[in-house]
């Protein structure tokens, strides 16, 4: 791993990054492509796709290490979506190595087991349903792996401070322990958090509402041994009838949620005694180790766009939703991964500046969501009237013993990659394809995500036997056969794509993974005119 040092960080050891002089402090004058400002998960991501994408891409952060500071971790689960996003950034093997893989959660009340799933269950993807590992690692791996990448520039500890947009760039005011300087580039993505200073400057808009129960965190090593699955309580005895989460991590800790009631005090809640005897009132007589404790209120927050000329907000600047189902950080890598791959085909000419319009579209409509998901959560977990308790409790009590009543039951419904159905680009589809696993035509394994792999923003056209082989220039997508020939494009075989569609069926695949059309039969105009919405060349 790449460290010049080490911080420590809730009970860790974080690395620090080297601070180098910028070549504009010498007095060098260029303009970059693409600046990304924030060096947390959604910032790393962006830069991260932009450089495998052989897009120049340079990252400012005011810090010099990862995760926060005194802090064990923010987000912890990883959902199958994000992994896949990983695997084709080229770090998803050592998420897998050091995370907790699962993919079996069980919803109780008090004793009483309401109901379980297995995740895995009918998954097509090479990914499992959901890794948990803590967020500065993520974001480690992601820094190491742009230092493999040619096209990408880190710097540590420049801060941005001002944002000034002109028509063909933007000029960001930056601040080193050197002095300050004038960053110039085409396009900036603000990753930089809820305190961004660019959203500041320019104004933007956004509605935000808080929250008003309070949690604690306990991040904790016991000796006690629990099965590797998401355990969450919609009411619990031992914290007086109030919900509770249990998440394995890395490392051997565990991360326990615990809902301590819109009247708790901060102090008191995460006073070191107080959280020792909830503990053992949760785990019994166990030696238990405390990593850190952290209580917190929770918000909703949403800007009125995504976009502001030159400036892209993605993850936690532009949407902040309920921490239940694991979406705030999952659904910060998507921002990324969509807003990459634009950037990529807009920047390499085969697609209008028009199609940066779409990422706007897509990404709030998949922010809304989130928060109304979270916050339907929040409204089964602290009733906000006496008809919403009695309803509550009586939901509970029929799922004892009736099965109707156990879908009611709504303790965090875990992240899922957003469908575009309804988006300009889309001809017909808009979810995401799993990462199924394939044989290559030269007979190597792999998946999915290895066809979209490479410079620029590549489109995959998948061709069923009974569909006849697109004519389409080259460069412009990937034409492969599925499961048997099709004229003479290289066959992919494997069964989990076998049962992606039926005879005579193509379908146009986004570099995202997103399905852009599904055609049957078609001519070559119609694959055209889907790969040509999808690029903002056409949309209705």
């Amino acid at each position: 791993m790449t460290q010049g040092g080490s911080a420590t960080g809730g009970g860790y050891a974080l690395p620090v990054f080297p601070y180098r002089r910028p070549a504009e402090l010498a007095g060098e004058t260029r303009r970059h492509k693409v600046a990304v400002v924030g060096g947390g998960l959604a910032g790393l991501t962006a830069a991260c796709d932009l450089a495998s994408r052989g897009i120049p891409v340079v990252l400012l952060d005011e810090d010099d290490t990862v995760g926060v500071r005194g802090a064990s971790s923010r987000g912890i689960v990883y959902a199958q979506k994000t992994l896949e996003i990983f695997d084709r950034l080229g770090i998803y093997r050592r998420v897998a190595e050091k995370g907790v893989t699962w993919s079996v959660g069980r919803v109780l009340a008090d004793d009483d087991l309401l109901y379980s799933f297995d995740a895995a269950q009918g998954s097509q993807s090479r990914q499992p349903p959901f890794i948990n590992l803590q967020q500065f690692y993520i974001e480690w791996y992601l820094v190491d792996r742009l230092a493999e990448l040619p096209e990408a520039e880190l710097r540590w500890r420049n801060r941005v401070t001002g944002i000034t947009l002109h028509d063909d760039h933007a000029a960001l005011a930056v601040e080193t322990p050197d002095g300050s300087y004038t960053l110039e580039s085409e396009w900036v993505i603000d990753a930089s958090g809820l305190a961004s200073r660019v959203r500041q400057v320019l104004g933007a808009r956004m509605a935000a509402e808080l929250g008003e129960d309070r949690w604690c965190i306990s991040d904790v090593r016991f000796e006690k041994t629990l099965p590797a699955e998401r355990w969450t309580w919609a009411k619990a005895a031992f914290n007086d009838g109030r919900a509770v989460w249990q998440h394995p991590m890395a490392d051997g800790v565990w991360r326990l949620d615990y809902q301590m009631g819109a009247d708790a005090d901060p102090q008191t809640i995460a006073d070191p005694e107080t959280v020792r005897d909830r503990l053992r009132r949760h785990l019994g007589a166990t030696r238990v180790e405390i990593v850190w404790v952290g209580p917190y209120g929770y918000r909703t927050q949403l800007m009125e766009n995504f976009r502001h000329g030159r400036v892209f907000f993605a993850g936690d600047v532009a949407h902040v939703m309920n921490p239940f189902g694991a979406r705030g950080g999952n659904s910060g890598v998507q921002d990324a991964e969509n807003i990459a791959w634009k950037l990529a085909a807009v920047l390499t000419g085969a697609a209008p500046e028009a199609l940066l319009d779409s990422y706007d579209e897509e990404r709030h409509a998949a922010g809304a969501h989130n928060i109304r998901v979270t916050t339907r959560t929040i409204r089964f977990l602290a009733p906000r009237s006496p008809f919403e308790h009695r309803l509550r409790d009586a939901v509970l009590d029929l799922a004892r013993r009736y099965d109707f009543a156990r879908a009611l039951v709504n303790t965090g419904r875990l992240s899922a990659p957003f469908d575009y159905a309804g988006s300009a680009l889309t001809t017909s589809g808009g979810g995401s394809l799993p990462n199924l696993p394939l044989v290559h035509p030269d007979g190597t394994p792999g998946a999915l995500s290895d066809l979209l792999r490479g410079p620029g923003a590549r489109f995959l056209v998948l061709c069923f036997p009974g569909s006849a082989a697109p004519e389409l220039p080259a460069g412009l997508a990937r034409c492969f056969a599925c499961g048997g020939a099709v004229g003479d494009l290289p066959v992919l075989r494997g069964d989990a794509i076998d049962r992606l569609a039926g005879a005579g069926e193509v379908l146009v695949v986004r570099p995202d993974q997103h399905l852009a059309a599904r055609l049957l039969r078609p001519e070559t105009t119609a694959v055209r005119a889907a790969i040509d919405r999808a690029l903002g060349r056409e949309c209705r």
